[in-house]
């Protein structure tokens, strides 16, 4: 036998590939790392790639890209400010894109990152630059958010002579906010959504529109007409910019800027750190050290992607505000308008005005959804008050509190429930049957379209994942309705010279006897039909007859 071609020999190698991978593999990460801001933590970025699914599977194989040189000269612009960090590195993960991967083994509650003030971008920046005196004299004041687009604006415009080049080089060139996307697209998305997006846009015109005299001021200091470097994209870009990547730092008011809040920051290198819906951090700007700071809530494995949350938004929040979906995010819903909410209403109830007046007054005309976990108690809340009947209407109030009011308001409303998240089912098939046309006629509108097309896939996920909930609730109902009519044949059996009503009963639409000693079956051990446990027939001995016979 030849040297080195045993199975010890073999045995031998696989421990040293084995301990090579362990000791620093890039390959060695298993499992993600998931981290999340608290309730008042920043606004951060706009992941670099649109559709982010945003979970690193068992199979992921991260790429360094430290080596990079838009890495490099960052690295070295950070080290000038003095910041280098010794935890995190640039890395490309499947599924979520660009972020950062942790360089050693990071324990609960340690500082991951911790960025000087001098390394931000904030107003006070921008006051400080050659901007400061045109700012200062212009009136009315300028908005802080107007004052950071301008300088992202006109330092992107200096090229290599600006200072924040090596930031401004990492920055995304495009965004897929829906206020970047092509109208045929946003046509394409869920209507709650499309009309924020509507919204948006008009946002962002105004403050395009609003912006032209003050951008005309600064025409000294340059040679161009400052109309063409200070365009519409150009200043879109800059807005998207700050919108989906700006982390929340307080500053003092300055007199030379409006009153509205002066919060934002953008935060170099730490903006890299992608988005989990699943994580926990601690993150916010600390006063003493003049730093701001992140720090794990649980431990970290070496070489596992470091992840921040930006708070506990669902896809189409997501989209809106930082062009991208989470997919399997468990803050998903789907929403409910007004208009669909009364749709399988009879449209003959009278009272129909005044039920959807109480739900406004009292906020239940908004916010209404499906989620995961089925129908939302908003929702149910809203339905139930909606299906109450004549008689029940005097206890809208108890609705509300989350009482029940009787087991046919139960069924109705989980019935109207149900056929409005089968429209929803059917609407959303049928989108994305017009967007897999789209995809192939509209190539070059494929990431659009791909992006919305994940939107409305997930939304098609929670509807049925509704629907199959929605089912079993109703299946005591179902049950009760059989109890119902096979208690009425057996009390025809029994008591053949009793002439109990024979019509169906008006409450709740079971065949079922009443109007006769007015007992609570359960009290019987007899489910029977649940809206009528105290109207129905109470004879001595019937009971013991109906549970041989239903049991």
């Amino acid at each position: 036998m030849k040297k080195g071609r045993g199975r010890t020999s073999r045995i031998r190698r696989r421990k040293l590939f084995r301990s090579s991978v362990s000791r620093g593999g890039l390959y060695s990460c298993k499992f993600p790392f998931f981290i999340v801001l608290e309730a008042r933590s920043p606004k951060s970025r706009c992941q670099q790639d649109w559709f982010l699914p945003r979970a690193v599977t068992k199979t992921s194989v991260p790429v360094n890209e430290s080596y990079k040189p838009e890495f490099i000269e960052l690295k070295k612009w950070l080290k000038d400010r003095k910041f280098e960090d010794t935890n995190l590195i640039p890395a490309c993960f499947p599924g979520t894109g660009r972020g950062l991967m942790s360089k050693t083994s990071l324990q609960e509650g340690q500082m991951i990152i911790s960025l000087p003030e001098s390394c931000l971008l904030t107003t006070d920046t921008v006051i400080r630059s050659y901007l400061g005196a045109y700012i200062a004299k212009w009136q009315p004041p300028p908005s802080p958010l107007l004052a950071l687009c301008t300088f992202l604006v006109s330092e992107k415009h200096a090229g290599d002579q600006s200072l924040w080049k090596p930031y401004l080089e990492i920055l995304p060139k495009a965004y897929t906010c829906p206020v970047c996307l092509e109208p045929e697209v946003v046509n394409l998305l869920p209507k709650p959504l499309k009309a924020k997006a509507e919204e948006q846009r008009a946002r962002v015109q105004e403050f395009f529109s609003s912006s032209r005299d003050f951008v005309s001021s600064l025409q000294p200091l340059f040679s161009e007409a400052v109309e063409s470097i200070f365009s519409y994209s150009a200043l879109l870009w800059a807005w998207c910019t700050v919108n989906t990547r700006a982390v929340y730092v307080e500053h003092r008011q300055r007199q030379c800027l409006s009153a509205e809040p002066n919060t934002c920051a953008l935060a170099p290198y730490l903006d890299l750190l992608n988005h989990s819906p699943h994580v926990q951090v601690k993150a916010a700007f600390n006063e003493e050290t003049h730093c701001y700071e992140i720090r794990t809530a649980s431990g970290c494995r070496k070489h596992e992607q470091v992840f921040i949350c930006y708070g506990p938004h669902d896809n189409q929040r997501l989209l809106l505000e930082y062009g991208f979906i989470s997919v399997q995010n468990p803050h998903a819903c789907v929403h409910v308008s007004e208009d669909i909410l009364v749709k399988y209403l009879p449209s003959t109830d009278k009272q129909m005005n005044k039920k959807i007046s109480i739900l406004k007054d009292h906020d239940f005309i908004e916010n209404l959804t499906f989620g995961w976990d089925g129908p939302s108690w908003r929702l149910l809340t809203a339905l139930k008050l909606l299906c109450l009947e004549a008689e029940e209407f005097t206890c809208w109030k108890k609705i509300l509190l989350g009482e029940i009011i009787s087991d046919t308001n139960e069924k109705r409303s989980l019935v109207i429930a149900q056929k409005i998240c089968q429209y929803f089912i059917e609407e959303t098939n049928a989108m994305l049957l017009k967007i897999s046309h789209m995809k192939d006629e509209e190539v070059a509108l494929i990431n659009q379209l791909t992006l919305v097309e994940t939107l409305w896939t997930e939304e098609l996920k929670i509807l049925q994942a509704s629907a199959e909930i929605l089912n079993r609730l109703q299946t005591p109902f179902r049950h009760a309705a059989q109890l119902g009519d096979r208690a009425w044949r057996l009390f025809q059996v029994t008591q053949p010279n009793r002439n109990p009503s024979s019509s169906l009963c008006s409450r709740c639409g079971y065949r079922c006897p009443k109007k006769e000693v007015t007992q609570d079956l359960r009290a019987h051990g007899f489910p029977g039909s649940p809206a009528c446990r105290q109207q129905t027939l109470g004879l001595p001995g019937l009971h013991n007859h109906m549970n041989q016979f239903l049991y």
